[in-house]
């Protein structure tokens, strides 16, 4: 029987593989091969997930808590995440009608995308930007509009800058501090330049908060959501994944106002029905419980970050700012190529994976990101390895 010819939607053809996942897939194949990898492509923390959180899951199923639950979350939860967002953010969200868990906090974004997002419709995407944001746009019919940040001023949100790039058309604007890849926190001159922007062209906001605890030297994650008349038009994403060495558990949140939420839930049904249940009553214990584990994260990571941003300084011809938050560092290494070349290099001769600059927007290539949620051992060869292959390079 002759099988009918493939032909796929062109706004799936015209996605590519996440940069991320392909360096890392050629540092695992290299380590297939039995060759040193130092793998500092992923951002995942390497730590395990504090044991009270793992026992509450565990205590869940135990007691058969392993059955479809509300689309929304769990009550026990959403209340846990509005009395976070009280006393976090100073946001009073209403549990039963603008809170939304979610699997992860991508799938958080790409629900409200795909709710929000109409075709034609303009989201404006500031890079350096996560390399998800793009594909999302693309795959609700949108049109994703970069906005180049200028590396020379460390990549500042500027007001005139966001306005170049507004057009009739534009409906959204993605936010993301603390941000990766550049590890940069948002200043409050930044969140107002994006509010305003927001307010003049009456465009929505996702502002994806993943990081909001990574952060160092006494700053203050703030959300754009706080500021006057931001509540609103703001829709805040958060998650467990980072801050409680959550990844693999997949749980994440959505909050904003009624109407959108509602909306985002027709989305959330009629793709995963609900989060998974007993996860539902771990994260209640993520955010209820002793948060000594996340503190003694945050130490480490900061303690990482100052051994890599020195490191990195050291290189001949690399220069890195400091790391503000997240567990991310942005070097400069233009002066060795194009920042597809150099990760290549590093990867074949020294056995660092790193991801291309490049991939984060075009704005970024030169750079390279390398994630530090890696042990020092294994951070200190990589530095050692880099300024080994980098120094052959002419």
């Amino acid at each position: 029987m002759r099988t009918r010819d493939l032909s796929f939607p062109r706004r799936v053809q015209s996605i590519e593989p996440s940069p991320t996942v392909v360096f890392k897939e050629l540092a695992e194949r290299r380590r297939a091969e039995g060759l040193e990898v130092y793998d500092l492509t992923i951002g995942e923390p390497d730590f395990d997930t504090p044991p009270h959180i793992v026992e509450a899951a565990y205590d869940a199923l135990k007691t058969g808590f392993t059955h479809y639950v509300h689309s929304r979350g769990i009550p026990e939860l959403r209340n846990a995440i509005a009395a976070k967002l009280l006393k976090d953010n100073g946001l009073r969200y209403d549990s039963e009608r603008e809170i939304l868990v979610t699997l992860g906090g991508k799938q958080a974004i790409f629900s409200a995308i795909m709710a929000m997002v109409g075709e034609g419709d303009e989201v404006l995407v500031l890079d350096p930007a996560w390399v998800s944001y793009d594909p999302m746009v693309r795959l609700a019919g949108g049109i994703p509009i970069h906005v180049p940040l200028d590396a020379a001023h460390n990549f500042t949100i500027n007001e005139e800058r966001l306005a170049e790039h507004l057009s009739p058309r534009t409906k959204m604007v993605i936010l993301n501090s603390p941000n990766n890849p550049t590890g940069r926190v948002a200043t409050m001159e930044e969140l107002r330049n994006v509010a305003s922007i927001a307010e003049k062209a009456d465009l929505l906001v996702i502002s994806d908060e993943i990081y909001e605890k990574l952060v160092y030297d006494g700053r203050e994650h703030v959300s754009i959501a706080s500021l006057p008349g931001m509540e609103n038009r703001t829709l805040v994403v958060n998650g467990f994944s980072k801050s409680y060495a959550m990844t693999g558990w997949r749980l994440g949140y959505l909050v904003g106002p009624a109407k959108i939420v509602g909306t985002v839930l027709m989305v959330h049904q009629h793709s995963v029905t609900c989060a998974t249940s007993f996860i539902q009553k771990a994260a209640v214990a993520a955010l209820a419980g002793p948060q000594d584990d996340l503190r003694s994260m945050v130490a480490e990571f900061k303690v990482r970050r100052d051994l890599v941003v020195k490191g990195l300084n050291e290189i001949p011809g690399v220069r890195c700012s400091t790391v503000e938050g997240a567990f991310y560092a942005l070097p400069d290494v233009s002066a060795f190529g194009g920042s597809t070349e150099v990760a290549k290099t590093l990867l074949q001769k020294g056995g660092v994976a790193t991801v291309p600059g490049v991939s984060f927007g075009a704005c970024c290539d030169g750079h390279l990101r390398l994630s530090f949620a890696a042990s020092r051992e294994k951070l200190k060869l990589a530095l050692t390895a880099m300024r080994s292959v980098l120094q052959g390079i002419s």
